[in-house]
């Protein structure tokens, strides 16, 4: 199916990927966004100098229906499109959010067998229309990745590799993002913050399985990038009001925003073996052995003689910090000269100008298999990231196609890619669930939602926890998701609940739809795990 760009009235896109505010994991610090004003007065009252704000109009909640089939393996779904919106209440049962929403159902099952997937994408600020248009629902854009995909025509094809076949599927706007917004007197401060963020979401499944009739159904959540932050915390609240899930995906995973504390020698470790991967895939290294095996030469690498090294710091013999500085240029493709300029660390915004810089191109942040033209070789950093600029136009535009023309959803208001000023001013406190052993439950400046998930685990052993990630993603890179995820003090009779899925790909894992397939038979797998009793 051929679709072409359109405005598609006033349905309109704001931003990129970029705009959608992704924080960087690993050293990069969130102390400089903007914190916003966290002072409390009490519920509805104006400040003394201000008037009282004035209410924003209360839409009703409503759907566009329409009906597709889906045909992949020799199988054929009849399914149901619903594209609307679903109100949520502040602590007054007062309508403060309508959130936007698309389901994917199928048709003529019992919905006590039929599972459920909520999908959300991050930011924290961002709509989801990335997961939505690219990864397991019943279509999917096609990009040139990692080669830019270029302008209109975009075509839109039926997902063989969706997850329609295993469950029913619902991608969720988050609160000022999409067509999703603010009403009555809520306002940003409502929701652009861990805790409120996971309050919205929960709210809004809970009125969507409600209206839906779905509170007897297997129940499962799927964040990306921020999403996965919003997932783990997700879950354990959930669980706290008696809705108890089967399962979690976590796609390209921050969990944990405190471990930049040490400063670059944690990123220098966090992303070492993704730089041995992505100096592998460019064929910048020499080894005979596979990728796999490369990177866990990398793991052990970075977590022994690596992090020894940069412990020492200024105290490093010569002769150590030599024979250290071969082994990190044998791994990551930079010369020996380099590493030894840099002090053996090497941060990832660096890395992206200085692999291919003889070849004067530079790396994708999000996707390393990207490669882009900057203006100046000779700078220090990338101007851009080719893997968000190679890919946004397709989704956009294919998006305002789709939403009009097949989900049959037109709309008056804008459809924001990430909402206005959220990711700026994002209040990143949270109270954590239970206990969480060394790392603590209770208040934290910056979240540490694995705390929430191990708690989720503990009290339903039965929870089962996926996480999926790329080899080439310099945004959240998979030695510090394994480190989280590994450090979260289960039992050793529940450690096993949790799997790790690894694919040639960046933080995107659905752009290269090799990937995508390995990627649709791990999540086959986990979810008939998941519904054992």
């Amino acid at each position: 199916m051929i679709l072409r760009e359109s405005v598609c009235g006033s349905v309109v896109l704001r931003g990129s990927r970029v705009a959608a505010g992704l924080v960087l994991l690993g050293a990069l610090s969130v102390s400089g966004l903007a914190q916003g004003n966290r002072q409390q007065r009490p519920a509805g009252a104006a400040p003394a100098d201000q008037p009282e704000e004035q209410s924003k109009p209360i839409p009703a909640e409503t759907t566009a229906v329409s009906k597709h089939d889906w045909t992949a393996g020799g199988q054929t779904i009849h399914y149901t499109a619903t594209a609307g919106n679903l109100l949520i209440r502040d602590d007054q049962d007062k309508p403060n959010g309508s959130i936007f929403y698309v389901a994917y159902t199928q048709d003529g099952v019992d919905a006590k067998t039929r599972p459920v997937t909520f999908f959300y994408n991050g930011g924290p600020g961002s709509a989801t229309i990335w997961l939505h248009m690219g990864s397991v629902g019943p279509v999917r854009v096609v990009s040139a990745s990692p080669e830019a995909t270029g302008p209109a025509p975009f075509e839109i094809v039926p997902n063989q590799y969706s997850l329609l076949d295993k469950s029913d599927l619902v991608f969720i706007d988050a609160p000022l993002t999409g067509f999703s917004r603010a009403v009555g007197k809520g306002t940003a401060k409502d929701f652009a913050g861990t805790d409120q963020d996971i309050r919205a979401f929960e709210k809004f499944i809970v009125r969507y399985i409600t209206a839906n009739e779905r509170w007897n159904s297997p129940k499962f959540l799927f964040g990306e990038s921020y999403g996965t932050t919003r997932s783990a915390g997700l879950v354990s609240v959930l669980q706290n009001d008696g809705i108890e899930f089967n399962g979690v995906t976590l796609l390209s995973s921050i969990l944990n925003y405190n471990r930049q504390s040490p400063g670059i020698d944690e990123e220098s470790i966090g992303y070492f073996p993704t730089y041995a991967a992505i100096a592998f895939y460019h064929h910048k290294v020499k080894t005979s052995v596979s990728m796999a095996e490369w990177v866990q030469q990398a793991r052990l690498f970075a977590r022994g003689p690596y992090a020894e090294a940069l412990r020492q710091g200024d105290t490093l013999p010569a002769a150590e910090f030599d024979a250290i500085a071969a082994k990190v240029a044998a791994f990551t493709g930079l010369s020996v000269e380099y590493v030894k300029e840099s002090k053996l660390k090497i941060q990832s915004t660096r890395f992206r100008k200085e692999l291919l810089r003889g070849d004067e191109r530079t790396l994708g942040r999000y996707d390393a298999r990207f490669e882009g033209w900057d203006a100046d070789a000779a700078g220090e950093g990338p101007g851009y990231d080719p893997s968000d600029t190679g890919i946004s136009g397709a989704y956009v535009g294919a998006f305002h196609d789709y939403i009009v023309k097949e989900l049959k959803y037109p709309s008056q208001e804008q459809y924001y890619l990430s909402g206005p000023g959220i990711s700026q001013n994002w209040d990143f406190k949270h109270r954590a669930s239970g206990g969480g052993g060394g790392r603590g439950g209770g208040e934290q400046v910056r979240p540490d939602t694995a705390v929430d998930l191990a708690d989720a685990i503990r009290k339903n052993p039965k929870l089962r926890v996926f996480s999926a990630n790329g080899y080439f993603d310099l945004a959240t890179p998979f030695f510090a998701t394994e480190y989280d995820l590994n450090h979260m003090d289960l039992p050793a009779k529940l450690v096993g609940n949790v799997q790790f899925g690894y694919y040639p790909a960046g933080h995107m894992v659905y752009l290269n739809v090799d990937a995508l397939r390995e990627l649709k038979a791990d999540m086959t797998k986990f979810y008939a795990l998941a519904q054992q009793r």
